[in-house]
């Protein structure tokens, strides 16, 4: 059994209830998901379910027999969200987005949980580390304990016409939100004090241009 596998994969959105849930403060970047595999009409079809227990996407037929594979092999699958996107066509156009996938064996939790930890660092901060290791790489982690991580980079894909996107880093209203997640109730009140601020603010600029 190999000892790690690594990716960014793309991923779809089911309906526009996961799309819903994609784009809110549940689903952040860098945040964790564990990957359920099923099949359904006969094919296979691994679905991210985020922290809250909800699916948010699914990864093609392809990809998911891969990952199915892999948990076949009793590795643990693990998946932090990149970015997630929008594009207007066909109508009435669609989200998707992107997953850094992660698989290892779990005999070498020790080096892979600390280096998906600085991965999903790495990745709020808008910095996407190359996950596909070569053996030498794979090594360094494991003899690091996870502190090795590659300095090479993988860059966002190009703007096409009619894509945006839509998340790409925390922000700092996400930061927020995260520390409120862990407990941190002055983040919290910080968070909905930042935001109703923030509502003043545009208010007070459209009275400004007399927009009412």
């Amino acid at each position: 059994m190999e000892r790690y596998f690594g990716t960014y994969q793309t991923f779809q959105t089911a309906s526009r209830k996961e799309a819903a849930d994609l784009i809110g403060a549940d689903n952040l970047v860098g945040d964790y998901y564990t990957i359920e595999c099923t099949i359904e009409n006969g094919e296979q079809k691994a679905w991210l379910v985020n922290k809250f227990q909800k699916r948010v996407g699914f990864f093609d037929t392809s990809f998911s027999r891969q990952l199915s594979l892999l948990k076949a092999q009793e590795m643990t699958l693990i998946a932090l969200l990149s970015f997630v996107a929008y594009t207007d066509h066909p109508e009435p156009g669609y989200y998707w987005g992107q997953a850094a996938v992660m698989a290892y064996d779990p005999r070498f939790e020790e080096s892979f949980a600390p280096f998906i930890a600085q991965v999903s660092q790495a990745i709020k901060n808008d910095r996407r580390p190359i996950l596909d290791l070569n053996e030498s790489s794979i090594e360094k982690v494991v003899e690091s304990k996870g502190d090795w991580v590659p300095k090479d980079t993988v860059a966002l894909p190009s703007p096409k016409k009619g894509t945006a996107l839509i998340k790409a880093r925390q922000s700092l209203t996400d930061r927020l939100v995260e520390e409120s997640r862990k407990g941190n109730k002055g983040c919290y009140v910080v968070s909905w004090a930042f935001l109703l601020a923030l509502v003043a603010v545009i208010i007070f600029g459209l009275k400004s241009c007399g927009v009412f």
